[in-house]
């Protein structure tokens, strides 16, 4: 026991120390991405006040230090970093920690009940799946998530928009909140952030809803067939007992590395959903940053992403060895 928890410091001490070069690939690469772009976010200043001189231009550019070389411009940046220092939003004209905190409450409440949606359901239709293979339901079930799958997300998004807000008028159009509504307490407050949420929520939740029905399927049908499987039949356990205590214990392994790696980088379907419904999560903030080539925030929020889905990569390998004891984390 001693051995396997050296074993498993090792690993996360090993996995620790390629955070560091990883997280400055990936911000160098969005940062040659963002400066490929053409125009900076003084052009775009420029272009919505309708014109500038040159030479309010060059000051605005000396104001946010972009009349340097980029690579002084990116070596700034990782200097600022490690001062624990994401600089100023040129755009907003505020510190990019405090855009990325007021944002982040509405990415994860979207996130996590899109993914929390798409968890229970996915895989309790892919239980049924697997318990009935071949039969029409299983064809139904099969379909449904094909279907799911293969749907974009902002075409969900747009049609539960026309049908459910502007037909029905059942849930809200677009935003957190109702604008200007006073609660008279928190329940009424909670309940109408919840009617605005369901529809993006369900959008989101829809195409990994369909990954977790086909990939359960799989599982339970992989595991089903194995020695240990036939021996607890052979022991008179019921049939309900053995899929979910035995089967699906062992088939939610590969559903726990697909999880982990969906909860770090959901943030890509983030930013067409809260695009499409408005609402002010990070996703948006990063469809913001780029459209006013916004270089801090940009830079920011990927660096946020790429941690985000390295510590989810290594809650997964810890998650194996709870799920199943027979896996060394240190290997």
């Amino acid at each position: 026991m001693s051995r396997k928890f050296s074993g498993a410091r090792r690993y996360l001490f090993s996995r620790l120390l390629q955070v560091v070069p990883t997280s400055v690939v990936i911000v160098l690469l969005s940062f040659i991405l963002m400066k490929a772009a053409p125009g900076d976010t003084v052009d775009v200043i420029a272009g919505e006040s309708g014109g500038a001189t040159v030479e309010y231009m060059q000051e605005l550019r000396q104001l946010y230090g972009l009349d340097v070389p980029a690579h002084e411009q990116f070596w700034n940046f990782l200097v600022r970093l490690v001062h624990l220092d994401l600089g100023y939003s040129f755009r907003d004209n505020m510190p990019v920690v405090d855009l990325i905190w007021s944002a982040l409450p509405a990415t994860l409440l979207l996130s996590l009940s899109a993914i929390t949606f798409a968890l229970v359901v996915g895989v309790a239709l892919g239980v049924i799946a697997a318990r009935h293979r071949g039969s029409w339901l299983d064809t139904a079930i099969s379909v449904l998530s094909t279907i799911g799958f293969a749907t974009p997300l902002f075409w969900i998004g747009l049609m539960l928009i026309v049908v459910f807000s502007i037909h029905l008028r059942w849930f809200p159009v677009a935003g957190l909140s109702t604008v200007g509504m006073a609660y008279d307490g928190f329940w009424q407050q909670a309940l109408d952030v919840a009617r605005h949420l369901v529809l993006p929520a369900f959008s989101l939740g829809c195409f990994y809803l369909s990954l977790y029905v086909r990939l359960t399927r799989s599982a339970m049908l992989d595991v089903a067939g194995l020695d240990f499987v036939r021996t607890a039949r052979a022991k008179g356990l019921s049939e309900w007992r053995v899929t979910l205590r035995h089967v699906l214990r062992n088939a939610l392994l590969p559903i726990v590395t697909v999880t982990g790696l969906h909860l770090g980088g959901l943030f890509g379907g983030t930013v067409v959903i809260e695009t499409v419904f408005g609402w002010p999560g990070i996703g948006r903030l990063a469809f913001d940053a780029v459209a006013a080539r916004d270089l801090n925030l940009f830079l920011a929020i990927f660096l946020f992403s790429s941690l985000l889905v390295i510590v989810m990569n290594l809650l997964v390998d810890f998650l194996y060895v709870l799920l199943d004891p027979r896996i060394e984390v240190g290997r």
